[in-house]
């Protein structure tokens, strides 16, 4: 009786804080706001500073550790070293200028504040990182996830992470400990100290990473063996708990780390799929009560009393943050488009900003307040984030009426236009065949583009990765780098006098914009587009297209007619009921 009563405050707050979050994730989701934002408020309604019930902190603040654990672990289950170097040279200068940048900032901001400069580096390195989950999500609700802008934007936000998981290792080294350890560093030379700490970190990553690499898969192997699902959902959650409470304990370093590297090494695993498929819902679960215990921290009258200090923030990861986005991707010649969607889509912080925050406040960095600026900001950015991504057609538009500042940021963009598309598109004389732009040259892109060359078509690819443009250029194919939505890159591609227009693009964002461009400079050219949904047919034929291509509806009917050919209906049957089903559901051109 003593053991249930002991354990029904902390029922009672995850309880209630599951029951809160639901609530409120479902109406901030409504909102067309990220459902963290839900949370947070789930966590200040439950919260010591709020009146009603007051959930158990330290025990919500306990099973939000597991959370941090779980979200580190995906991050390295999913990180995939392709991806980033798909965007290697604009990621990497890029994040890491901006991180340095914000860092650089908040500190001298927080110094003018009287904070201590330790305390002003540890936050301004929380506030360089956003929102994987925020950012994947806007990204995948605008249809930008697999474009190129979306893609340079992934990238980007995969060496923060990595920047991230630097600065955990980073905070403990900042962090003088109990009296002991200071101590000790009072009587060791600080690159001792230093060098102790980076060879047992050095340690740590040649155990998990080399010898993991050989243990972890073969423990995955002979759970899934056994065949018993619980059993290999137990495995997984046994290894990223493990490895991370060893890096913790035995190695000094954050228990974070040390998840981030076990999700790495199962990744490499034969049976990486379905140990994800196993962890993500136990990772949600838990980084719910990890959000709604950040929100515990948060005192809604920190805002009325210290707004100078959430200004400050806010000027930080919506300001400073996007200014340096634009201005990199400007440099590196991306388009303003490009620019646009890196710079709105991370400013913002959330998940990982909350892990460095509490890691340097248990390790006594934090100024009085750090915890509660970081969350206000967090959640005042995350807020906005969504409603800034709807804004960016009217970004760019805004720019382009703008002469001087178009100029000065596409400048670079418009030289590696010319550079990679010169003489990439030119007519033989005589050559009477048919000719079809393309644009977009991904797993659809490629497809279209054999399919119409081996019926005997003269195509022009049009994409916004340089690499796709320069490989097809030295095997003596026409392509054209740039922006499609832009004029000058479809006259370049040859769209006068082609006879076809082809959008193989899977993103709805702008895309009736530009088969309206596309319309108003050859009248005549036939233009079919991919569509996504059903719903974006009408839209698409109302703007100019010829034919929508509808994956849904392409999908369905291919199936339906692979299950009645199998069942031996007879062809013209099956031709009959498709051609109903295709007028009545509108499918095809």
């Amino acid at each position: 009786m003593l053991a249930a009563a002991s354990s029904l405050p902390l029922l009672t707050t995850i309880a209630a804080g599951f029951v809160g979050a639901w609530v409120l994730g479902i109406i901030t989701q409504r909102l067309g706001l990220s459902p963290i934002v839900g949370y947070l408020l789930a966590g200040i309604v439950i919260g010591p500073n709020t009146p009603g019930f007051v959930g158990d902190l330290p025990a919500a603040q306990q099973l939000a550790e597991l959370g941090v654990i779980l979200l580190m672990f995906g991050v390295g289950l999913h990180f995939h070293v392709k991806d980033l170097w798909a965007v290697r040279r604009i990621a990497l200068p890029g994040a890491i200028v901006q991180s340095a940048v914000a860092t650089a900032a908040a500190t001298a901001i927080l110094l003018w504040f009287g904070w201590t400069p330790t305390a002003g580096v540890v936050v301004g390195m929380a506030m360089a990182v956003a929102s994987t989950v925020v950012l994947m999500r806007v990204l995948a609700d605008r249809g930008m996830l697999a474009t190129a802008h979306g893609h340079v934007a992934v990238g980007w936000l995969i060496v923060e992470d990595i920047l991230t998981v630097v600065a955990l290792v980073i905070v403990p080294m900042l962090a003088a400990g109990d009296a002991d350890a200071a101590a000790a560093v009072v009587r060791e030379p600080w690159w001792i100290t230093l060098g102790w700490a980076l060879g047992k970190l050095a340690v740590l990553v040649a155990l998990v990473l080399l010898g993991g690499s050989r243990v972890v898969p073969w423990i995955l192997e002979q759970a899934a063996k056994l065949r018993s699902r619980e059993l290999f959902t137990l495995t997984v959650l046994v290894l990223s708990v493990a490895i991370a409470v060893v890096a913790g304990t035995v190695f000094g370093a954050s228990m974070a780390l040390g998840a981030f590297l076990a999700g790495i090494v199962v990744g490499q695993s034969p049976t990486s799929h379905q140990a994800a498929a196993d962890a993500l819902p136990m990772r949600d679960a838990f980084a719910v009560l990890f959000f709604v215990s950040v929100g515990m921290l948060i005192d809604p009258a920190f805002i009325a009393n210290e707004p100078g200090l959430v200004l400050a923030g806010l000027a930080v990861v919506m300001l400073v943050k996007p200014l340096v986005a634009v201005a990199v991707v400007a440099v590196l010649g991306y388009p303003v488009r490009t620019a646009l969607v890196v710079a709105i889509g991370l400013a913002q912080i959330g998940e990982f900003s909350f892990i460095l925050g509490q890691v340097a406040d248990a390790n006594g960095l934090l100024h009085e307040g750090g915890m509660e600026m970081l969350v206000t900001v967090a959640m005042l950015s995350i807020t906005v984030n969504p409603i800034l991504f709807r804004s960016v057609d009217r970004l760019e538009r805004g720019i382009a009426r703008i002469p001087w500042l178009w100029r000065l940021l596409d400048a670079r963009h418009s030289r590696r236009a010319a550079e990679a598309g010169s003489g990439a598109v030119g007519v033989r004389p005589g050559d009477e065949r048919p000719r079809a732009v393309i644009v977009g040259h991904g797993p659809v892109g490629r497809l279209v583009d054999a399919l119409l060359t081996s019926a005997g078509f003269r195509t022009v690819v049009v994409d916004m990765n340089i690499d796709t443009v320069r490989s097809l250029a030295r095997h003596g194919r026409a392509a054209v780098y740039g922006d499609a939505g832009r004029a000058e890159v479809l006259e370049s591609a040859g769209i006068h006098g082609a006879s076809h227009l082809v959008l193989t693009l899977s993103a709805p964002e702008g895309m009736a914009g530009l088969v309206r461009a596309a319309r108003e400079l050859d009248p005549n050219v036939e233009i079919t587009v991919r569509a996504r949904y059903l719903a974006e047919r009408e839209m698409l034929l109302a703007a100019g297209a010829n034919a929508v291509i509808v994956e849904e509806g392409e999908t369905g009917t291919a199936i339906a007619r692979h299950v009645l050919a199998r069942r031996g209906t007879p062809r013209e049957v099956i031709d009959r009921v498709e051609g109903a089903v295709r007028k009545l559901w509108r499918i095809g051109g």
